[in-house]
């Protein structure tokens, strides 16, 4: 029986992967729990899978999913929630930017008595100031907007009960977001501070493609502000065309000769109208898209190999 699970998405973690282990082993070994140590490779380039079975050879408690090919990091968590055994499960990334060593505390804080734990940065060290503007100004963005009370500046590093676990394994939508599913959940939370590190080694998986396809998956996820948006935007833009409406015919009717007449005027409030236009039609399609991936029903994710 496993009392113990850990979850680690992997993508091109080979340099960390053992700085992880000797890190990480210690904590799960002081909890004094029968656990496993799932690693989750997400289609990685390098020779993470390799090292990971060899690893598995060495130690019946490293288990290991490989995906068919790159579904992305929150589709790998996803996936080892699925498949992983214990009755408190951790999720952390490898890349050591989140201390292992908190996990202590976190399980702590689950036995007595809470669902959720997660860990909330006081600060971060990353090396772009870009990106740490974009998480800042994002979380608080969807704070405002959100049904849901997502917690400000939490990442996907938590511990959880089984409870949880099976509760999100019925969620099955394909445009994961983790961190607002949870705090959909309802459940008794509560969370840990920490400073978060820097990457320990080799290329964040997270590009700023990949990062803004994220934020828009918890947007469009946990609000409908973006149709409100779009609805009062057309509202607006349409009272302005009525205003100019009724201007040009006031002038027609009442100052004929004296409208000036010329493509600028025009041209402008075409291109204002469509632009208005095309911007909500791109925010109702981005929802229609999400129904439709939904609807098509495909695998979340396709496993290649797995020891579990």
């Amino acid at each position: 029986m496993i009392d113990f699970s850990v979850i680690i998405p992997i993508y091109n973690e080979e340099l960390n992967i053992p700085n992880l282990l000797t890190r990480l082993r210690p904590v799960v070994e002081k909890l004094q729990m029968n656990y496993e140590l799932l690693f989750v490779n997400d289609g990685s380039k390098d020779h993470s899978l390799a090292l990971i079975k060899a690893l598995a050879l060495a130690d019946s408690r490293v288990r290991y999913i490989d995906f068919s090919r790159n579904f992305g990091h929150q589709v790998a968590v996803s996936a080892g929630i699925d498949l992983c055994k214990g009755n408190i499960i951790a999720i952390i990334d490898a890349d050591l930017q989140d201390p292992p060593e908190l996990i202590e505390e976190m399980v702590a804080l689950v036995k007595q008595g809470n669902q959720v734990v997660y860990a909330q940065r006081k600060s971060r060290k990353d090396k772009s100031v870009i990106k740490k503007i974009a998480y800042k100004t994002f979380y608080r963005l969807l704070a405002k907007i959100s049904d849901v009370n997502v917690p400000l500046d939490t990442g996907d590093f938590r511990v959880m009960t089984r409870k949880v676990a099976e509760v999100l394994k019925e969620m099955p939508e394909q445009h994961k977001f983790l961190r607002g599913q949870i705090a959909w959940l309802g459940f008794k939370q509560t969370f840990v501070e920490y400073d978060r590190d820097v990457r320990a080694a080799g290329e964040p998986g997270y590009t700023y493609k990949k990062l803004f396809r994220l934020a828009f998956d918890g947007i469009t996820g946990f609000s409908n502000a973006p149709l409100r948006l779009a609805t009062i935007m057309g509202f607006v833009v349409s009272g302005i065309s009525m205003l100019l409406i009724l201007y040009a015919l006031f002038g027609y009717l009442f100052f004929k000769g004296a409208m000036p007449r010329g493509w600028a005027s025009l041209m402008i409030a075409v291109s204002f109208i469509g632009g208005v236009q095309l911007i909500c039609l791109g925010i109702i399609g981005e929802y229609i898209s999400k129904l439709q991936t939904d609807i098509r029903k495909r695998p979340l994710y396709i496993i290649n190999e797995t020891n579990c």
